[in-house]
């Protein structure tokens, strides 16, 4: 009676919860639709053979990477800003996200579902590598990997994602977007191999912290980027690129390597199955 008490309280807790988040105030946060390509083109090149191969000739069939593709704005639930409700390391914050649910209430509203979207994603995967369907694997290893890269962009994580606690207001823009774009021909984005990820949920929530530590050093480059300069031109994107694209290829290279462990995981979990004969 008590175990079933709480399952009703709790589900009570869910359905406030994602009401405020469909309410939150703040928009979310995602890398530009060309970082977002560039994660995912990138992935596919961290993978062993033959699922390297599976994924080159089908890129094109990939949302990101469709010539028509179109990429969806994240949703408020895309985004983990644990600061919120805890400090770095977040050695207390829950990471099954009922203990979340219930340790912070209504507050957890406003910091959003990340960890937990990649995880189910990441099962979504394993199902969809099983079931053989090329198109389910396709669709969700790109829907994954956005995710991933998310979880990659410090301004995720924070409450102050858009510089308003830090009088830098517009900044996910900045930097996440117009920046990114103005400094693509300066990325380099450099890759290691995708591993086989032991614990995939436990995998995000380490890299809440491997990302988190970038943050103040976005804020404060930024700022600097800024000074003396009357807007947001061609001056300050300059500068801006000049001393932001380093964090920004250590991002979209870590995203990468991640979204393709991710894969690879997926797929060795779901029992490494013949994927579909190649494209013609």
């Amino acid at each position: 009676m008590i175990r079933a008490s709480w399952s009703v309280s709790l589900a009570g807790k869910v359905v406030v919860t994602l009401g405020l988040l469909i309410s939150w105030a703040g928009e979310a946060v995602a890398w530009s639709p060309t970082g977002q390509r560039l994660v995912v083109a990138k992935a596919i090149d961290t993978l062993p053979k033959p699922l390297q191969k599976f994924f080159r000739e089908h890129r094109l069939e990939m949302p990101s990477l469709a010539p028509d593709g179109e990429i969806k704005p994240p949703s408020p639930e895309e985004q983990f800003a644990v600061d919120t409700v805890s400090t770095f390391p977040f050695l207390d914050v829950p990471h099954v996200e009922k203990e979340f649910l219930l340790r912070y209430g209504e507050r957890a509203a406003a910091v959003g579902r990340l960890p937990w979207l990649i995880d189910e994603s990441y099962k979504r995967l394993v199902d969809a590598f099983r079931s053989g369907d090329k198109a389910r694997v396709l669709t969700e290893a790109d829907s994954l990997a956005r995710l991933v890269a998310s979880l990659h962009n410090p301004l995720v994580l924070t409450g102050n994602g858009d510089g308003q606690k830090s009088e830098q207001q517009g900044l996910s823009a900045r930097f996440s977007e117009k920046g990114l774009e103005a400094s693509q021909d300066h990325l380099r984005i450099e890759t290691d191999a995708a591993v086989f990820l032991d614990d995939p949920r436990e995998f995000a929530f380490s890299t809440v912290n491997s990302t988190y530590i970038w943050l103040d050093n976005v804020l404060y480059l930024e700022e600097l980027a800024k000074r003396g300069k009357l807007g947001y031109d061609t001056a300050y994107y300059a500068e801006f690129q000049r001393r932001l694209a380093p964090i920004l290829s250590d991002r979209l290279s870590r995203a990468s390597e991640a979204a393709g462990s991710y894969w690879y995981t997926a797929w060795a979990v779901a029992g490494r199955p013949a994927l579909g004969a190649p494209a013609h």
